[in-house]
């Protein structure tokens, strides 16, 4: 029969068996979208639900798991950031300045006495050590002795006493084994109290450790610290606190 056909009737037929052939996919197509677009969650005891990875806005929130975030974020801020403070270690307390710390590096005047041992000796370091005590010195800032204000160790040195040997200071790990020569007792103005009071602490101080280590005191000159030099040594301090009165600057300024 299909060989009695013409060739535009087999070219009709063969259209038409496609177009329904292509028909017949796109409605399985369409059937098999809207079945799985039905499926809605199982009632209790109801079949398994549908394959699904993901849980729902409504699973989340009837599980607890997709609460909203309270609208006041300023107290879990608030708790985050005490939590941080109580973790962090307690700073460490700073230790305790050493006795005879100057409150500025500033100076311009440095007036200056030298202990010498007597020609053919030398200074013990232990005996300066017992010395410097029986004087009122406390050994401190740089590793020398300083006299101090009583009661205001924070406002720095009187005068302090160094050794005139390099390095300068006294290392009490060898103390024992120091000797020297001289010291030095010296004033860096300005200083916590008058030039001349500096003086006269420095002065009587100077003179005992020189009984106590029978040595001899000399001035910055190295010559012999007689009445005469001592008188103008106080006149140059007396001068020096004048100048700075003028200058209305008060002692330890």
């Amino acid at each position: 029969m299909i060989q009695g056909l013409s060739d535009a009737a087999l070219l009709r037929i063969a259209i038409i068996v496609a177009a329904l052939v292509l028909f017949l996919v796109i409605w399985l197509s369409f059937r098999r979208k809207a079945a799985q677009g039905k499926r809605v969650a199982p009632r209790e005891g109801g079949p398994e639900r549908s394959e699904r990875t993901e849980p729902t806005l409504r699973e989340l929130i009837e599980s607890g798991q997709g609460q909203p975030a309270p609208t006041d974020s300023a107290a879990p801020a608030a708790e985050r950031t005490a939590q941080k403070f109580e973790a962090a270690p307690a700073p460490e307390p700073a230790a305790p300045a050493l006795p005879g710390v100057r409150p500025t590096a500033e100076f311009d005047k440095i007036v200056s006495v030298f202990l010498v041992a007597r020609a053919g000796q030398t200074i013990s370091g232990p005996a300066l050590v017992v010395a410097a005590e029986k004087a009122g010195l406390v050994y401190g800032h740089m590793n020398i002795f300083h006299r101090l204000v009583d009661n205001h160790p924070e406002l720095g040195p009187i005068f302090s006493v160094a050794n005139l040997v390099k390095p300068g200071y006294f290392d009490m790990a060898t103390i024992k084994d120091m000797h020297t020569p001289a010291v030095n007792f010296f004033i860096t103005l300005p200083g916590p109290i008058s030039a001349l009071d500096a003086w006269d602490t420095l002065l009587p101080t100077a003179q005992r450790m020189a009984e106590l280590l029978d040595a001899v005191l000399l001035d910055g000159e190295r010559n012999a610290l007689g009445r005469q030099r001592i008188a103008n040594i106080r006149d140059e301090m007396r001068a020096y606190d004048r100048a700075r009165e003028k200058q209305q600057i008060r002692p330890g300024r």
